[in-house]
């Protein structure tokens, strides 16, 4: 194995993880017991992980701190700080520096991912986030919807998806780095985002698109290797095939024309190879994740 590979673990969620405080039957103990944060409690150690969650992203961080602090504690964490960064001063803080430095898990949550660049890219902490991903096995990053998109290096920001396959209907900012060789777009199928995922894969061709669906993630090794988890789908959009893309030469505002996108459909247990751009299908017989 290449030793410059990140040996940390990143989980990116597609919005709406159970947290099991919904009154919905989908929602119920049982399926928090076996959903996505279940499977971030465990990349990072178990029960005796501690958790730091980040609500920069949010436009009410304090409520979604608590959300995710009954979350982990129903399934039996007992160290879960937040740490609520609103201001980039906020990141050079002391306190913050070491909630960092202590952490097994990081969980990013959703909201606006713009916050998240704008506050924390480039501080102190992402520093600290980023070496410890590289070289410490068991060290977890988890985000969901915002929190998801961020972690790439090219990041969606916004655009509408009702004018999706449109020039200029994406929009894209720099992320956090984390992941350089994908774009990851967020409640995919529910927000219909098909068009507005392409296009960012139109303007950066060699880049793999992830479309994660509401309470479905990936738990990602090596910065490479891809498990799907959760309830929905993944959607894998693969421009290293394209024989047709003219989106460079388009006018803002002009349909697009891409042909030979190489599109897969993935759900629980299903893999896939970033560097290779390899799918390995769960077997039909074998248990879901």
């Amino acid at each position: 194995m290449n030793s410059n590979l990140p040996k940390g673990t990143l989980i990116p969620i597609g919005g709406n993880e159970d947290k099991g405080i919904e009154s919905h039957e989908r929602y119920t103990l049982e399926f928090i017991e076996e959903g996505i944060l279940y499977h971030v409690v465990q990349a990072a150690g178990g029960k005796d992980a501690k958790v730091v969650v980040i609500p920069t992203a949010s436009s009410i961080p304090v409520e979604v701190g608590e959300n995710y602090i009954t979350a982990f504690s129903t399934l039996g964490c007992e160290h879960i700080d937040i740490l609520d960064i609103r201001t980039r001063k906020d990141t050079e803080r002391e306190s913050s520096i070491e909630l960092i430095k202590n952490a097994n898990c990081i969980m990013f949550s959703g909201g606006d991912q713009t916050k998240i660049s704008k506050h924390i890219s480039g501080s102190t902490i992402h520093q600290i986030m980023m070496e410890r991903y590289q070289n410490e096995p068991g060290f977890v990053i988890a985000g969901t919807s915002a929190g998801a998109m961020a972690m790439a290096d090219e990041m969606i920001a916004g655009g509408s998806p009702k004018e999706g396959f449109i020039k200029g209907a994406v929009i894209m900012r720099k992320g956090l780095g984390l992941l350089p060789d994908v774009i990851i777009d967020t409640h995919f199928i529910q927000r219909g985002r098909f068009g507005r995922t392409s296009e960012a894969v139109a303007k950066f061709p060699n880049l793999l698109g992830i479309g994660l669906a509401e309470d479905t993630g990936i738990i990602i090794k090596n910065g490479n290797d891809c498990t799907v988890i959760g309830s929905g789908m993944v959607i894998l959009f693969d421009g290293s095939t394209l024989t047709h893309n003219n989106e460079k030469i388009l006018e803002p505002g002009t349909p697009m024309t891409m042909t030979n996108l190489t599109v897969h459909v993935l759900s629980n247990g299903d893999q896939y190879n970033i560097r290779d751009r390899k799918v390995s299908v769960l077997p039909m017989e074998a248990p879901f994740i």
